[in-house]
């Protein structure tokens, strides 16, 4: 089927020009004149298709919280085309025969393109290192998201493993002896309700560490999920070194902060809504470069494992139905940030950094995204695709709406009027 799609304005080179696309047979043409379906999108915006590095499809092994179906589904409702799912599953990608067991399925039920994490470690155990050699053609790179690798040998040696590969260190940066039981932000919060708090330096010390292991074995290094000042600020001088590193941070830690919190599981996410330094902190290492992409984090648990308050439930939420529009309301509304920022933290970054082709180009196939800027809505978690429920953002009134994903050449989500 061939459709054109008229009156939107249509990013080009980090800016946006008012031009029809037409899709014919899956490949973009910018001179069709007509098309089987015809679809005016006067007042919305064509942008590549959103990446989003740091995802958790959970199948195999844990299909109660989310499977690949209903994953790429949702992504495909957030305006996602391209997601990097991470290796925290069982069986664990680590070998060849594991790995082969999520990409028969990712080949059968995904909706979008999925590009699995290897692990670093086997079993994600930190003992040994995963057959990082053996499985490289087929990760996007190696993380033992979920889990910090604790010992510095080992990170070296896999450093060492992933340059000579070519490959990316994504890192989940943790230091476990310094967590001491805790659950959210060891702020002012977690005093005033009397609960365990995490300190920043579980974060920021292991990420010091791994930036003088990137300099001595010259590995591509990328930070998961940064919280703390001290993170940015460790980056922000890594890069300054000449350091090949960047970093992601997520939407609920650019809005939220441990003032924001509720005796809720949807507030519980690791690493934690820190305090407001923090979270400003975040703010200007995306204005100044320092934080180089959004990633969601998507972790969808059962609504049991999220029902038991901040103490009990399980760490993670989900938001890759609501990443762009809470951004674009909460950033490009407001004037912190430009929309042709946004495309790059949410697209064009994240793409060109992990060697994922993107872009709206004459004679390619069609990967894109259509969004409706002034359409306002309610987020409302009953609707989301996703089988996982938990966000900080439900009640949240924000504008953006997805009108339409394209991805590999075919409409994944259409909404309909």
């Amino acid at each position: 089927m061939n459709i054109l799609l008229k009156n939107a304005l249509v990013y080009e080179n980090n800016s946006f020009i008012k031009k029809d696309i037409g899709v014919c047979d899956g490949i973009i043409k910018f001179d069709m004149k007509s098309g089987d379906v015809c679809y005016d999108f006067s007042g919305c915006v064509i942008i590549p298709g959103l990446a989003d590095v740091h995802v958790h499809l959970r199948e195999p092994g844990f299909s109660y919280k989310e499977t690949v179906a209903t994953g790429t589904l949702a992504a495909a409702h957030g305006g996602y085309t391209h997601v990097c799912t991470m290796p925290n599953l069982n069986p664990v990608p680590d070998s060849v025969e594991n790995l082969l067991k999520q990409l028969d399925i990712i080949e059968k039920d995904a909706l979008i393109n999925v590009y699995p994490f290897g692990a670093i470690t086997m079993g994600e155990k930190g003992e040994t290192l995963s057959d990082m050699e053996e499985i490289a053609q087929n990760v996007i790179g190696y993380s033992d998201d979920g889990r910090g690798v604790q010992s510095e040998e080992l990170m070296e040696q896999a450093m060492k493993t992933a340059k000579r590969l070519g490959k990316i260190i994504s890192a989940h940066c943790e230091e476990n002896s310094l967590l001491n039981g805790g659950y959210i932000h060891d702020g002012e919060y977690a005093k005033e309700h009397n609960h365990r708090g995490i300190c920043s330096e579980s974060e920021y010390l292991p990420i010091k560490r791994d930036i003088e292991l990137a300099k001595k074995t010259g590995c591509a290094y990328h930070v998961c999920h940064i919280s703390a000042k001290e993170s940015v600020e460790l980056i922000r001088q890594a890069k300054k070194d000449g350091v090949d590193i960047t970093c992601e941070t997520g939407p609920h830690y650019l809005v939220l902060c441990d003032e924001d919190l509720q005796e809720d599981g949807r507030f519980k996410m690791n690493p934690p809504l820190r305090s407001k330094e923090d979270k400003d902190a975040l703010v200007e290492g995306v204005l100044d470069g320092t934080i180089d992409m959004i990633a969601t984090d998507h972790a969808p648990h059962s609504a049991e494992e999220k029902s038991k308050g901040l103490e009990k439930s399980l760490m993670g939420v989900v938001g890759i139905e609501t990443a762009f529009s809470v951004m674009y309301t909460s950033f490009v509304k407001t004037g912190i940030i430009t929309l042709e920022r946004l495309v790059e933290l949410m697209s064009i970054n994240p793409c060109k950094r992990f060697g994922i082709e993107n872009g709206i180009f004459e004679n390619k196939k069609a990967d894109f995204t259509v969004f409706a800027l002034d359409k306002e809505y309610k987020i409302n978690s009953d609707e989301f695709l996703s089988k996982g429920r938990a966000t900080p953002f439900d009640g949240m009134r924000v504008f953006a709406e997805c009108r339409m994903t394209v991805a590999n050449g075919e409409i994944v989500y259409r909404k309909e009027e």
